[in-house]
């Protein structure tokens, strides 16, 4: 899946917490890791001859988006506590059939929504949470992915069949963060979107070959992208409309092919708004607007944080000390199941929208006595949900 690497932060011999063992069909990934981590680490070309291992605690699942639900249900079901990365799975379905497996097996599942550790996250949610700008009512979003054809349409991401669209995969941080800032789930939402550059790009890998992933990183324009996979039939520009559950509007747009790389949020309350300039590489600037009406571009508060464009701007070191520390029982963690499950599920039904000519989608709600023991962060949304 790309981010096994997360795990490391986890091997931290004599502080609590050491990688014992890693499955991969990959004989090389599993000598990469081993060449990370200790050359003493069990290695297993199965993963389920790894979970019948008792002196195991937890394990991190990091493989391909499409593998998500089988290997988080089977780990669940083995009482192990599980770290998984998002999305939680690639459609509603297998979202639920990963909560029942955490509902009915009691064991912990965390999922690795990094972003809402990333410091301009955190600030403008305190900026939120201190009144600055009154009472939300809009939040909009818009993604810049200058390597998505490097990223993204090289290898099984830009197949339907195992990633359902790009919409989903990169947008289930976003609508999580949206989630989070506007205090509610996605009720209803509609999209629109098409492959409109890559699908021309006739550069394409056979099917036998490796994928070269971010071979090279400074090609442009976009068009001129080669080893693209043999089959794409993902959208490479979408644009997605919510209404929350409390009444909050937004909006998310994601491009493949600009030559940036970053997000923009805008939240807009019932007295101000605040937006960010650049998110986790180099300063990055919150700007504060909550003064009388006025043309003021800077607006008339700046706030600058140092980013770090290393580990997501620090936030997946954050994330796996946050898993152990759930695991050990010290604290709740900041998303919980439920959060995932409906990221997942407004990205779906978004997906949905644009492929059937844009209609209204309403959400499918989660059973009540899941959403109550499946929802533990502290800081949670406000709504209740019942069952539909």
């Amino acid at each position: 899946g790309g981010r096994g690497g997360v795990a490391d932060y986890a091997h931290l011999p004599g502080k609590g917490s050491r990688l014992v063992a890693g499955a991969d069909i990959s004989p090389d990934a599993l000598d990469a890791f081993a060449k990370r981590i200790d050359s003493d680490v069990l290695l297993y070309d199965d993963y389920r001859r790894m979970l019948d291992r008792r002196d195991i605690d937890a394990v991190f699942i990091a493989s391909p988006d499409f593998c998500h639900e089988e290997h988080a249900v089977a780990a669940l079901e083995a009482g192990k506590a599980v770290y998984l990365e998002k999305p939680i799975a690639i459609d509603i379905a297998g979202c639920d059939r990963i909560l029942e497996a955490a509902y009915r097996s009691g064991s912990k599942l965390y999922v690795g929504h990094n972003m809402r550790h990333m410091p301009f996250v955190l600030k403008m949610k305190q900026l939120i949470d201190d009144g600055r700008i009154g009472k939300v009512k809009a939040i909009w979003v818009r993604h810049f992915i200058s390597y998505g054809g490097e990223a993204y349409f090289k290898d099984w991401h830009a197949e339907r069949r195992f990633s359902n669209s790009l919409l989903l995969q990169k947008g289930a941080h976003d609508i999580d963060i949206i989630h989070m800032l506007g205090g509610g789930y996605t009720q209803r939402v509609h999209a629109m979107g098409a492959l409109t550059v890559y699908g021309d790009v006739t550069d394409r890998r056979k099917p036998e070959e490796k994928p070269q992933i971010r071979s090279v990183p400074d090609l442009w324009p976009p068009s001129a992208q080669t080893g693209l996979n043999p089959t794409i039939d993902v959208e490479d520009l979408s644009m997605m409309q919510m209404q929350l559950d409390n009444g909050v509007f937004a909006s998310y747009q994601q491009c493949h092919f600009t030559p940036d790389a970053w997000r923009n949020y805008t939240v807009i309350g019932t007295e101000g708004r605040i937006e960010n300039y650049g998110d986790y590489a180099g300063d990055v600037e919150i700007r504060l607007w909550n003064k009388p009406p006025d043309y003021k571009e800077r607006g008339d508060e700046q706030h600058i944080l140092r980013g770090d464009i290393k580990s997501h701007g620090g936030a997946d070191p954050k994330i796996v000390a946050e898993f152990l520390q759930f695991v050990r029982g010290e604290i709740q963690p900041s998303v919980s199941p439920i959060d995932a499950r409906y990221s997942v599920a407004a990205g779906c039904l978004a997906t949905q929208s644009l492929r059937l000519d844009g209609r209204v989608m309403q959400m499918p709600n989660v059973p009540e006595s899941w959403a109550n023991t499946l929802r533990y962060p502290l800081d949670q949304p406000s709504n209740t949900l019942e069952v539909q």
